[in-house]
């Protein structure tokens, strides 16, 4: 580890989120410099020869590594407590290569049955194409992860809060279950974010991240990162993602960089308000149910309060009058973006059941309790009234 590393490590959040990584070139920019570049030259055969070989520090080619990437990655592993990270190019880009970097046919994997949609496809349909089993369990049961966590149990996968109805899973709970057996902990932690969050702290070995989400925090851009021990990283996940190409694009990685300058300002603002509104909603008499892991009335109320510092800014609701009504109340909207992307500085809305969810089956999508009202709100940095103006406004239309 570098000294400027170690020396990073000690900062405090403010301070890593705009200082991390930083690697200055020899114009000594401020701004992190943007190396759009596919390779890299060098002074003699003999040089190309030894970095090949990893003899030489330096770089050889942007699917291997970039000095932006790098920037991105090193800042992120500083901001999650991580030996190492690796960012790719989507956050399903992370979950498939933390899965499959590590996998091979005859092993077994255990996820909670409410994770997203295409996470979903990876585990269920997939990884059994490769000989690799899989099982779903329901996350906040520890008595199922138990019953399905064998010896022949490779990884565990699990999002909390989960997306789209924000149920929490016990991370230190499931972690000792799967660590009894050898097998490794990955946790999406899209919905809580870094900063509110931190899994590995909680027994996880590898984290992963969309970072088109609140990383960037603004719909600009596409990216993920995943996360864990140097070993895992070096020896593991690196050999696949050389050899596979999901690479994350040096642009991409500056506008990751710019976006964690201001990462925890914006999360705090996020929970803030989506605290307000989803007080605000919880008695409407339009709402059939309401799920936020900020109020008392959600059943993993405690849990979210041991291993979160603040209870995001996801909130998901069921209307009255079922999918007619979740449609009409959509449509009604003036502010609100209907849209299935999250963690945005706008407030946006979805309907899980034909959107992010929509190839599970009815009777799946019932297990999980994403049922034809349900919609999911990502709460952004709008004044919370008037996010609660409109939501109010779209909810009198219902039965209009």
């Amino acid at each position: 580890m570098s000294e400027n590393r170690k020396a990073a490590e000690n900062w405090r959040l403010a301070t890593k989120l705009v200082r991390g990584g930083t690697n200055r070139s020899q114009f000594g920019e401020t701004s992190e410099a943007i190396f759009m570049t596919s390779g890299f030259r060098y002074d003699s055969a003999e040089a190309a020869e030894a970095r090949f070989k990893n003899e030489q520090p330096g770089f050889v080619y942007s699917r291997f590594a970039n000095p932006t990437v790098d920037m991105f990655e090193t800042r992120m592993a500083l901001l999650e407590g991580a030996e190492a990270a690796r960012g790719v190019a989507s956050g399903m880009a992370a979950v498939n290569a933390a899965l499959m970097c590590q996998l091979k046919a005859g092993d077994e994997v255990v996820s909670a049955r409410a994770v997203f949609g295409s996470c979903r496809y990876i585990i269920e349909d997939l990884l059994p194409r490769f000989g690799i089993k899989s099982t779903l369990v329901d996350g906040t049961d520890l008595a199922a992860w138990e019953a399905a966590i064998t010896k022949r149990t490779r990884a565990v996968f699990l999002e909390t809060p989960a997306n789209p109805t924000l149920e929490v899973t016990d991370i230190r709970a499931v972690a000792d279950l799967a660590h009894a057996v050898g097998a490794r902990v990955i946790v999406d932690n899209v919905f809580a974010t870094p900063v509110l969050q931190k899994p590995l702290q909680l027994g996880a070995d590898i984290v992963v991240y969309s970072a088109t989400k609140h990383i960037d925090g603004q719909g600009r851009a596409l990216g993920g990162v995943v996360l864990g021990s140097e070993a895992f990283v070096r020896d593991e996940l690196t050999p696949f993602l050389r050899h596979t190409g999901p690479a994350l694009s040096p642009f991409n990685a500056w506008v990751m960089l710019k976006g964690l300058e201001t990462l925890e300002l914006r999360v705090s603002r996020h929970v803030e308000n989506a605290s307000i509104v989803a007080a605000a909603l919880a008695s409407h008499p339009g709402i059939e149910q309401l799920m936020f892991p900020g109020l008392q009335s959600h059943p993993q109320y405690d849990l979210a309060k041991r291993q979160m510092s603040g209870p995001g800014n996801m909130v998901a609701f069921r209307v009255r009058g079922g999918k007619a009504a979740a449609f009409g109340m959509l449509n009604a909207l003036r502010l609100l973006d209907i849209s299935n992307n999250l963690g945005d500085s706008k407030s946006l809305i979805t309907h899980p059941a034909t959107t992010t969810h929509q190839r599970l089956s009815a009777e799946e999508r019932a297990k999980l309790g994403i049922a034809d009202d349900l919609l999911r709100m990502s709460v952004g940095l709008e004044h919370p009234q008037d996010v609660i103006d409109d939501l109010n406004q779209a909810l009198a239309t219902i039965g209009r």
